[in-house]
């Protein structure tokens, strides 16, 4: 298998319990679909048994390739770490969940087919189940990053194929700080779409918080647009000519004798100032944090172990990105 048909990519962190299953609901899929193919599985530094049960599968099954990282480094980086690996014609990512349906790899692929489409990109369909929170979350997220951006995530997920060409051009990017379903609509290319239903997780709860899905969206807005730093300074510029108004306003009642003391409006504007000036200060320091991850120029990810996987990637997939193969090659560097 030099060049398999399709390299599913799968990301797992907390998936022991159920990843035998999901494993063998790919596979079938990925049969229906005719050609050889490559399940590559990265655990992203799972505290349970999903390295024990994903090395069981990879030494049972040839085509089962996996990977694990030295620590949890984020879904997106797993992402980048399985498509570092991936050979395939086409590449698709889904979870290790089953919420992506294997179903519809062989779709995807016949759609690929007919198509000559670069990307084939799952759409998500409005869930009725789905909690109204998560729901108005999602899609104010998805209508400020279009807004920002100008890059168009509406029902976006992670579920797509995606060709060896779109692969090598997302691999050359340099980013850090990666989104990966913004930087493939970035690139553009030729998309299809094909839509699909959530499915309910095989076990166990998302081990996405709140506080992780907050970080996501702070890396992915400040990486796609500046524009919130021009809203800060739009805000100062407004409240520039508004405190001048202010000033020429006082200055006249002055002149008259019908000054007040105010002392509660001062008060109030200070507060309410300050707060601005406060959070213009932690959207520039977002960007700079962000200047300041991508100038470390440290690895996306770090693999502690790997079975069915070259120590190196194969020469197509040369890309300006560093990658550590152990923790031994890692020190004598």
């Amino acid at each position: 298998m030099d060049s398999p048909l399709v390299s599913l990519v799968v990301p797992a962190y907390g998936e022991g319990s159920h990843l035998a299953s999901s494993l063998e609901a790919m596979r079938q899929e990925a049969r229906k679909a005719g050609g050889d193919y490559e399940i590559i599985v990265v655990d992203d530094g799972s505290t349970d048994n999903t390295w024990e049960v994903l090395a069981a599968e990879a030494r049972a099954d040839a085509a089962i390739h996996a990977i694990r990282l030295s620590r949890n480094f984020g879904k997106e980086s797993a992402i980048a770490a399985g498509l570092h690996f991936a050979r395939g014609e086409t590449i698709i990512v889904l979870d290790a969940d089953l919420q992506h349906p294997p179903a519809l790899i062989p779709k995807m692929l016949e759609i690929w087919r007919k198509t000559g489409a670069d990307i084939v990109r799952a759409r998500k369909l409005p869930d009725e189940n789905e909690p109204w929170r998560q729901r108005v979350r999602r899609r104010l997220f998805n209508r400020i990053f279009t807004r920002l951006s100008g890059v168009d995530l509406a029902d976006a997920s992670d579920f797509m194929l995606i060709t060896r060409r779109v692969r090598q051009t997302w691999l050359a990017m340099e980013e850090r700080n990666l989104f990966f379903r913004g930087m493939i609509a970035w690139l553009g290319f030729r998309v299809e779409t094909i839509p699909f239903t959530v499915a309910h997780r095989q076990d166990g709860k998302s081990k996405w918080s709140t506080a992780a899905l907050f970080r996501l969206a702070a890396t992915a807005l400040t990486s796609f647009s500046t524009l919130p730093l021009r809203l800060a300074m739009g805000v100062g510029v407004v409240f520039m000519l508004v405190s001048l108004l202010g000033m020429i306003y006082s200055l006249v009642y002055k002149l008259l004798g019908l000054a007040a003391p105010g002392f509660t409006t001062v008060i109030l504007l200070q507060f309410f100032i300050g707060s601005l000036i406060l959070l213009s200060l932690g959207v520039i320091g977002e960007y700079l944090g962000r200047i300041y991850e991508e100038v470390k120029r440290r690895p996306r990810f770090i693999i502690a172990d790997r079975l069915g996987v070259d120590a190196a990637p194969p020469p197509a997939a040369a890309t300006p990105d560093r990658t550590y193969a152990n923790s031994k090659e890692a020190a004598q560097e």
